[in-house]
């Protein structure tokens, strides 16, 4: 006898949530590899290093601790977030403000849960800022950004987006270095939204999950410097310090918001409860400032530099439009030069455009419209880390340790010769594109 389907009514602002893009994508394409096919898989940003091994050590000599820690965290390891980020990036971050959680993603989901007000969102950003607002019964308020400003935020576009909530309090949320764009905003961009954000009463939920994976050659600019009282930041360690299955995460709050780390408390308390206790004792390595460790994360972000810049030029050579990176493992070229072309195949968004990329040339991307940006700009994210990261990272250290290479520089025949999905990845994007050409 068939099962009959129990008749349970859900919540509506679940009910039409699809699973992260990011996610999903990355489910398809190891599929497809399982399978036996080849795929430039381009869709997914996780960090390919592995973990430093004194962060391993760390957690292993921990296994044994078991007991629940603090809701807000292990007060060590908040002391040593505060002093990390004032040792490397001058923040005066109050250890007693800072909540740990299972990883910067849901510290987010929290804080917008806690806050009201409109959610402002750069277009694009990142996948899960528009589900997290929904959830909350919400919608975000999308800011089109443009391509000549590397798609970041502009002091004018905020301002007026503000003048159509009036004085009310407002929530920005964007990250940087930005995913999907890899886009590093200036000193100036900083200075000059902090100052539109103080006068429109904007709390920014600053996500700098990729603040360390600055390839500029300037220093790292946050809105903690110019806006400490309205700013809300976030980080963790799965990007910089290629643990994301380790899913810890913090948010610090400034002095002031008081009310919203005892809210924030309240809600852990009553769903997380507290970060598995082995990995807090371990981060406390990772936070530590550890000179290995800073080596390793500067060596690693040398190879995201080479990574990012030779897609870069590829993506150039191939008519793409695309701004060049500065942080971050993500570039987002567009497609734009062929939007005639591409219509007359009968593509006409960049949904279906990453649908023909990967049925037909094994290359998984993200069309632009998962990232809030128009579905018909032909706008594609790419992240630049299908390789093996352990083979690569011993790879990119060989050239060091001969007498006659201090002014080595990994480029393109390194990428080419150690991260040959990315090459390969590249080359079927460029048949296509020929293809449709002729």
């Amino acid at each position: 006898m068939s099962k009959k389907e129990f008749a349970v009514e859900l919540n509506s602002h679940v009910v039409n949530l699809k699973e992260s893009a990011t996610l999903a994508i990355n489910l398809t394409a190891r599929g497809l590899r399982a399978a036996g096919k080849q795929v430039a898989h381009f869709g997914f940003g996780q960090s390919p290093f592995p973990v430093h091994p004194k962060i391993q050590i760390a957690l292993a000599n921990n296994a044994h601790q078991k007991d629940y820690l603090p809701t807000r965290g292990l007060p060590e390891l908040c002391g040593a977030i505060s002093t990390y980020y004032k040792q490397f990036f001058d923040y005066d971050l109050n250890k007693d403000l800072i909540l740990v959680g299972p990883g910067s993603k849901e510290m987010i989901f929290q804080v917008l849960y806690v806050l009201e007000g409109p959610v402002l969102v750069p277009a694009p950003s990142w996948v899960s800022y528009g589900p997290q607002i929904n959830l909350r019964g919400k919608e975000i308020e999308e800011i089109i950004t443009k391509r000549d400003n590397s798609y970041k935020l502009q002091a004018e576009e905020l301002a007026e987006t503000c003048k159509k909530y009036g004085e009310g309090q407002k929530i920005l949320i964007l990250n940087n270095p930005s995913n999907p764009t890899g886009a590093l905003y200036t000193d100036k961009e900083i200075k000059d939204l902090s100052e539109v954000a103080r006068k429109n009463k904007v709390i920014i939920i600053s996500d700098e999950i990729y603040s360390l994976i600055n390839f500029s050659g300037r220093d790292y600019v946050g809105f903690h410097k110019y806006y400490p009282e309205g700013t809300i930041l976030t980080s963790g360690l799965s990007k910089s310090h290629a643990a994301g299955g380790y899913r810890m995460g913090f948010l610090s709050l400034p002095e002031g918001m008081e009310s919203v780390c005892k809210c924030l408390s309240a809600m852990i308390s009553e769903t997380f409860s507290a970060v598995s206790a082995p990995i807090q004792h371990a981060a406390l390595e990772a936070y530590c400032g550890d000179y290995d460790l800073m080596r390793y994360v500067k060596q690693c972000t040398k190879i995201h530099k080479a990574c990012g810049e030779y897609l870069h030029k590829r993506f150039i050579e191939m008519g793409l439009n695309c701004p060049k990176p500065e942080g971050a493992f993500y570039l987002f070229p567009d497609f734009g030069n062929y939007k005639e072309k591409l219509n007359k195949r009968g593509i006409k968004t960049c949904s279906e455009l990453t649908r023909v990329l990967l049925d037909e040339h094994g290359v998984a991307l993200l069309p632009g419209s998962d990232f809030y940006y128009p579905d018909d700009h032909f706008g594609c994210r790419v992240a630049t880390v299908d390789y093996d990261g352990s083979a690569v990272y011993q790879a990119s250290l060989e050239p060091l340790l001969k007498p006659d290479t201090k002014d080595y520089v990994l480029g393109d025949k390194f990428v080419e010769e150690n991260c040959p999905n990315l090459k390969w990845g590249a080359d079927q994007i460029a048949a296509f594109l020929e293809k449709i050409d002729g």
